[in-house]
């Protein structure tokens, strides 16, 4: 059965990392810490919330009774995901004004930025819950507790802090020299310190190595909380990108917490499109960490309701949305050109619909132009509706963490020259891949040689296999392509045959609003 974490308020006086003029910025709150925090169901009620967070926007049904008073109503997945993934060759959007995406599109965008600030003050909203949760779970805040209640609490913690380790490696990637709060800073007027990107790289590490012996093992953890293997793909993914945060290569530690994950009786699921769909809660064969959405408890308008309802045109005259277990298509997105070039025709993993359809984008708003994905899907296994959209959005989850990404980590670094494995383990690893994904088809067409890995062809594989998992923005600058006229992609840059752009345009800037009322912040570049 799919587990879903159930929502409550949470409580007592919460602050985003920065002073109390900053726009209202607060969670809000309607109840305190001493009523709430009296038992393990209650911490547990909590704790579901700063799970919560990553998919949803209010404590009602669809996000009303929203949690932060002046954010635009973009939840935390919806967000990351256009800022990973509008302004790369993996999407195109039809709907650049009613949207307000078109500055994410053409790597255009300044500190004003709508979709800039709603992740930001999503991202230091969870940071806000999870520091809430740890200042009243305390050794001592839970000693009057019975004994049994304590242990389960200890285990709480631990979510959290992987939580806020999550939330701070967002913040990390996306905006590099960011402010840094935990539960040991005062609640209320505080000005948050300036954290260089060697700085909470640096916390990442250090948190996310003290946890791991207190989380589950894979055959121990419920689905849908963090595991140790969760613990270590995020280290893996921490140490794959050292290099962009702290000038330092770290691929030898990627490899080492990629073996972590590699025997803890993971395998790859054999029928890659059920990775994306509505029962996707039962391919913990291969998804080590997801976010759960769901029709009736965790209603969302974002996250991959987004994405599903988002990829079908509502103008189409071919394509029919109950194919994709929708009731009707938002017709938002497209793929620009260059993402269906990567792969060849026996490649099973090529998921687009192109029937009425051009290849490349003419223009970039009109959705004749671009291929649609066909990824993600609101289908069960048996192929039938698992909601009704236009009600409750879709049921299928969002894999964050799954173990072809870190095959693929591996391969890089080893060909990045990291110690711990081998030459022949990362073909081996990268060639099961191509095994599922090519079929009868792999001998003939998908096959890799020794001299084939090579880092441009991970790229391009990365690309081919993670298409839309939020992966790209991040792979393009660790190659030194997401700016660079060494790599254009149609529309870069806001010209139809692509441009370099300014390099400021690697991370994203403080929001001005945050600039303002937190005097220790600044952009280096905008």
């Amino acid at each position: 059965m799919k587990k879903i974490y159930f929502c409550i308020l949470v409580v007592s006086t919460l602050l985003l990392a920065s002073c109390e003029k900053d726009l209202d910025q607060y969670p809000h709150t309607e109840t305190t810490s001493e009523s709430v925090y009296t038992s393990a169901e209650n911490y547990n009620a909590v704790l579901a919330k700063i799970y919560a967070s990553f998919v949803t926007t209010g404590q009602e049904r669809g996000g009303g009774n929203a949690d932060l008073s002046s954010n635009n109503g973009q939840d935390y997945m919806r967000s990351y995901f256009n800022l990973q993934e509008a302004g790369t060759d993996e999407l195109a959007s039809t709907w650049l004004e009613g949207d307000f995406i078109g500055d994410l599109t053409f790597l255009s965008w300044d500190a004003n930025d709508s979709w800039v600030s709603d992740m930001y003050y999503r991202i230091y909203y969870t940071i806000a819950l999870s520091n809430e949760f740890l200042r009243n779970a305390t050794d001592e805040r839970i000693a009057s507790l019975p004994e049994k209640e304590q242990s389960e609490i200890v285990q709480f913690r631990a979510d959290a802090r992987f939580l806020r380790a999550l939330a701070y490696y967002h913040a990390l990637d996306l905006f590099r020299n960011i402010p840094f709060v935990t539960e040991v800073d005062p609640v209320g007027a505080y000005a948050p310190p300036r954290y260089t990107s060697t700085e909470i790289f640096n916390y990442i590490e250090a948190e996310l190595i003290d946890i791991e012996e207190n989380l589950p093992g894979r055959s121990e953890v419920e689905y849908g909380r963090v595991s140790q293997a969760a613990a270590w793909t995020l280290l893996a993914k921490l140490y794959l990108n050292a290099e962009v945060y702290t000038n330092e290569a770290r691929y030898t530690d990627c490899i080492t917490y990629c073996n972590q994950v590699l025997t803890a009786g993971y395998s790859l699921e054999p029928d890659f499109q059920k990775l994306f769909n509505a029962d996707n809660h039962l391919r913990t064969n291969e998804i080590i960490f997801s976010l759960q959405v769901d029709a009736m408890h965790t209603v969302s308008w974002g996250s991959t309701t987004y994405l599903i309802c988002g990829e079908v045109s509502n103008t189409s005259d071919y394509q029919n949305p109950a194919d994709y277990g929708v009731e009707s298509g938002w017709g938002m997105f497209r793929v620009r050109g260059e993402l269906p070039a990567l792969y060849n025709d026996a490649d099973g993993r090529k998921l687009f619909f192109t029937e009425g359809q051009t290849q490349y984008l003419d223009e970039i708003d009109n959705q004749s132009y671009g291929y649609f994905m066909s990824k993600w899907t609101n289908l069960t296994d048996a192929g039938e509706i698992a909601s009704n959209t236009a009600d409750g959005g879709v049921n299928t989850d969002f894999p964050l963490f799954r173990l072809a990404d870190v095959y693929l980590m591996l391969a890089e670094s080893v060909i990045r020259g990291g110690g711990g494995s081998s030459s022949a383990t990362a073909l081996e690893l990268v060639n099961e891949l191509r095994a599922r994904a090519y079929g009868d088809n792999f001998e003939s067409d998908g096959r890799l040689s020794a001299s084939d890995l090579t880092l441009n062809f991970i790229l391009d594989e990365r690309a081919r296999e993670l298409a839309w998992e939020c992966t790209r923005r991040t792979d393009l600058i660790r190659f030194g392509l997401f700016t660079t006229d060494s790599y254009i992609w149609q529309w870069k840059g806001g010209v139809r045959d692509g441009r370099a752009v300014d390099s400021k345009y690697n991370y994203y800037p403080i929001p001005t609003s945050d600039l303002t009322a937190n005097p220790n912040l600044y952009n280096e570049e905008y």
